[in-house]
């Protein structure tokens, strides 16, 4: 299908991309090693929501010796871009049409998200004031952390370093030698989410007529419904779109069976490549032998 075939390129710009960030700590991976490590994450966040990040770093640091702190931090980088880009698209979408988006993305996203940073405001100063001192504390701690003394704590040594690595991986954003390769295969990421989104809107006469511009709208609702910390989205991906797409006169049951359709053959493809990816990394760990 053509809608797995973009998004087969997305997992694989996302690689490159990943690599990009890989390259400032002084480590070249080959792609094949980033291409299987994600799949593998994703594949876990289907068993636990958002531990994917963590395998896919666990993974490459097994085949290709890097340390996990820093490779989290190129995660943390990646996450940050890409919620970039999801509000750079709504940002289109209002500015293109916003006396048909408008009303809806205000009632279904930006309302709640609002209500409840309000709710939160009208409930409990305390709240604020309680999460202030956390983060104050967290900061103090880091910072008491990062400045131990060699012979401190073997605990706070072992937290200093992860601290540091994650730090280390971060700032991969500023030292990149190839910052365009990286601007374009973020661009290149969601176009391709995009084409995946709108090609399959040919598989049911119900949403067949839908152009160009609202396989964007799709995506960018459905990218929220991923935000949601359930397994592969599922629930919220479908819900958000089917509503959505009532806005076309789409009934909500077709909606739903449009939204199943596709993030269920994408799932699929997706657990599939990731199966296989694990299959291949098995396969090439007992090829490899064990020093005595």
């Amino acid at each position: 299908m053509l809608s797995l075939f973009f998004g087969t390129v997305a997992f694989i710009s996302r690689a490159y991309r990943w690599n990009l960030l890989i390259e400032p700590l002084g480590y070249r991976p080959p792609l094949k090693d980033t291409f299987l490590s994600l799949m593998v994450g994703y594949l876990a966040n289907y068993a636990f929501p958002r531990i994917g990040e963590i395998t896919r770093c666990g993974v490459l640091s097994r085949t290709d010796k890097i340390p996990v702190d820093k490779l989290f931090g190129t995660v943390i980088i990646e996450r940050v871009i890409d919620m970039l880009m999801v509000f750079l698209l709504l940002f289109v979408l209002l500015i293109g049409r916003f006396d048909f988006f408008g009303k809806f993305l205000q009632k279904n996203i930006l309302a709640p998200v609002w209500d409840a940073f309000r709710s939160y405001s009208e409930k409990s100063i305390l709240f604020w004031i309680i999460l202030a001192a956390i983060i104050l504390a967290f900061t103090i701690l880091v910072f008491m952390i990062l400045r131990a003394r060699p012979d401190s704590n073997r605990i706070i040594l072992k937290t200093r370093k992860i601290i540091k690595g994650m730090i280390s991986g971060i700032q991969t954003v500023y030292k990149m030698q190839r910052a365009l390769e990286f601007i374009l295969h973020s661009i290149l990421i969601w176009t391709a989410y995009w084409f995946m989104t709108y090609v399959a809107v040919f598989l049911m006469p119900a949403t067949a007529e839908l152009r160009l511009i609202d396989g964007l709208f799709i995506l960018v609702i459905g990218s929220f419904g991923f935000i949601a910390p359930v397994q592969g989205g599922i629930g919220a991906f479908h819900w958000i779109v089917s509503v959505g797409l009532t806005l076309y006169g789409i009934s909500k049951e077709d909606g739903l069976a449009f939204a199943t359709i596709l993030h269920g053959s994408q799932s699929l493809w997706t657990i599939f490549l990731g199966l296989v990816s694990m299959l291949l990394l098995f396969l090439r760990s007992k090829k490899t032998p064990v020093n005595s």
